[in-house]
């Protein structure tokens, strides 16, 4: 008799929920402390301009298009920390009102890009065929576009539907993103759907979508926290880039590459802050991304882990190529 898919057993060595979180826990732990300082300091820099984007009604001294009442070109003084440009917008204000306007167009076009190049690499990677011929030709041809080009031709070819504005600037942006998600999940997503657990859970008559939501999928998602936030780090450079070109967001809206777009002829006449500040934003928030990212690929990458992990007592620390034992398992 089959068993319906609704009440599969889970296959012995599919993951549940409380694993997973148990697994990060000893993951952190076990963790070598140059890994997690990484991520500590990835993670302080990066909430330090989530506060600036969360509070900048209440920390910017102006609005980020109030120009009346404040001086062309002012050098940083303590009315305006930062400065002001040559169309009298205090650099500060710009500045804090920018990083959220970064933070509203990386996160909607990472998001956008992950559920839309995730469904589809675990539909090529566990259907195979035809469907992943198609798929694989698709995102290969838009992987090897040029990225930049990429998102100024679907910026451009948005503004007449959308309009110029944080939508069009994400999905311009999250197209870039969609082919590296897919890549990644539908590599993990071979390698897993021959493992026992899931031809178990087929055997016991669970159906492709079952297999792929309750056993393959679960295995292949602990990738994409570090696509995730490479992606963003990557994004906050794409939409400066967009604003630079004149294809960001609308102005007068705060944003840190059209800031700088209109400081380039300041700093060779001596007003330096103009384009001084939006530079270390952008800076820094892409720092704070990638240290995040990369510290958290050290966690779940077992590669990177072998070579840095502290050696727990009683476990032999294995030569290259041979699988670790822990105490109290065996070679299976």
């Amino acid at each position: 008799m089959n068993a319906s898919a609704g009440s599969l057993p889970a296959p012995r060595g599919a993951p549940l929920a409380r694993d997973r979180r148990g697994r990060w826990r000893e993951l952190w732990v076990s963790a070598h402390p140059t890994a997690r300082r990484v991520i500590i300091a990835g993670g302080v820099i990066t909430l330090f301009f989530l506060v600036l984007a969360i509070a900048a009604p209440l920390i910017a001294p102006y609005g980020q298009a109030q120009f009346k009442g404040i001086p062309q070109l002012q050098p940083p003084s303590a009315a305006h920390p930062f400065g002001t440009t040559n169309l009298s917008y205090d650099v500060a204000s710009r500045v804090v009102f920018g990083s959220r306007l970064a933070f509203e167009v990386v996160v909607l076009s990472t998001v956008v890009a992950m559920f839309a190049g995730v469904p589809l690499g675990l539909i090529a990677g566990y259907s195979g065929r035809k469907i992943d011929r198609v798929l694989v030709t698709v995102m290969d041809a838009m992987y090897a576009f040029p990225a930049l080009l990429l998102a100024i031709v679907v910026a451009f070819a948005l503004r007449r539907w959308v309009g110029q504005g944080v939508p069009a600037a994400a999905l311009s942006i999250s197209v870039v993103y969609v082919p590296q998600y897919f890549r990644v999940v539908r590599n993990h997503t071979l390698s897993v759907r021959e493992e026992t657990f899931v031809e178990a859970a087929r055997a016991l008559g669970a159906g492709p979508a079952t297999t792929m939501r309750r056993y393959v999928f679960p295995n292949v998602i602990q990738s994409v926290p570090v696509i995730f936030t490479l992606n963003a780090a990557d994004a906050i450079l794409t939409l400066a880039a967009l604003g630079f070109l004149g294809y960001g967001v609308r102005v007068p809206a705060a944003e840190w590459g059209y800031d700088i777009s209109k400081a380039i002829s300041d700093a060779g006449n001596g007003f330096w802050w103009t384009s001084l500040f939006p530079g270390l934003a952008i800076l820094g928030l892409t720092t704070g991304l990638t240290l995040l990212g990369e510290g958290i690929n050290d966690l779940v990458n077992p590669v990177l882990r072998r070579r840095g992990r502290r050696r727990r007592p009683g476990e032999i620390i294995p030569a290259r190529g041979v699988p670790a034992v822990g105490p109290g398992e065996a070679i299976r």
